[in-house]
């Protein structure tokens, strides 16, 4: 992976971690379009960076941050069924990271779902902006274990299992997005020291990488944010599906066309 190639992924995430339609799916896709090799670096460095996009949320929703502690446990019960499946299907997940037609197939069937959403939670639309329950934070985080298959989207899943709880659009894509903050900070922390323990260190070249990735994911996130919440409040959920479907038909059809690499 060289420089151009790591500001490209990072942008691709910067875009995409905070809209319905799978950064990593988007980021292993772009990486086998540029020819990048399967490597441990790589697959350290499409999780590293996501933390970059993450802390766009703390400095967008800084005061949000300055709540009581009922918040903040709140948060950790929903990061909890991540931690749980995370160690659970630890090995799992890392395959499925090498997978391009389980991301195809994903977007298309997250698609299909998206163009039903916002029929089928219409009524919370009308819900008033308040507070979430432990039980919904549980829930969420249930529904936050489904993007561990790329493709999925964490932020499509957890702003669902909101909607399924009868948040309005804005609470729920909020709650995601600050669910996010714990859930990335530990999936790059756990990345780091998996690296480690098998004995792998980063060069000073590979830490550069990282560290332009996530500055650039950061960026582009503090964009891409404010955008999706606009959007998503005028629009719903229909034109992500759409783009799902289109998105993840092209890349089947690449892929069994032999242009796309990247796959098992």
């Amino acid at each position: 992976m060289n420089l151009l190639q790591a500001i490209i992924i990072a942008v691709v995430e910067g875009i995409t971690e905070f809209l319905p339609v799978s950064s990593t799916g988007h980021m292993i896709v772009a990486s086998s379009v540029m020819g990048i090799e399967k490597e441990d670096f790589t697959k350290l460095f499409t999780v590293a960076i996501q933390l970059g996009a993450i802390l766009s949320v703390l400095v967008l929703y800084w005061r949000r941050f300055f709540q009581t502690l009922d918040f903040y446990y709140k948060l950790f019960v929903a990061f909890l069924p991540a931690v749980f499946f995370g160690l659970l299907l630890s090995d799992w997940i890392d395959s499925l990271l090498e997978n391009v037609v389980v991301v195809g197939a994903m977007l298309v069937v997250g698609g299909i779902v998206f163009l039903m959403v916002d029929r089928w939670f219409e009524k919370a639309e009308t819900s008033p902006d308040r507070p979430v329950s432990y039980k919904e934070a549980l829930r969420i985080g249930l529904f936050q274990c489904l993007a561990m298959i790329p493709g999925v989207s964490r932020s499509a899943a957890t702003i669902i299992g909101g909607l399924a709880q009868g948040l309005n659009r804005k609470t729920a894509a909020e709650f995601s997005f600050f669910l996010a903050v714990p859930t990335m900070f530990a999936a790059t922390a756990k990345k780091m020291l998996d690296y480690y323990q098998d004995g792998i260190s980063l060069s000073s070249g590979e830490w550069q990488l990282l560290a332009v990735g996530n500055v650039v994911a950061f960026i582009v996130a503090m964009i891409a944010i404010k955008t999706f919440i606009t959007f998503l409040a005028r629009h719903g959920f229909k034109w992500f599906g759409y783009y799902r479907i289109i998105a993840g038909a092209v890349i089947l059809l690449l892929y069994f066309t032999g242009k796309l690499a990247w796959g098992v």
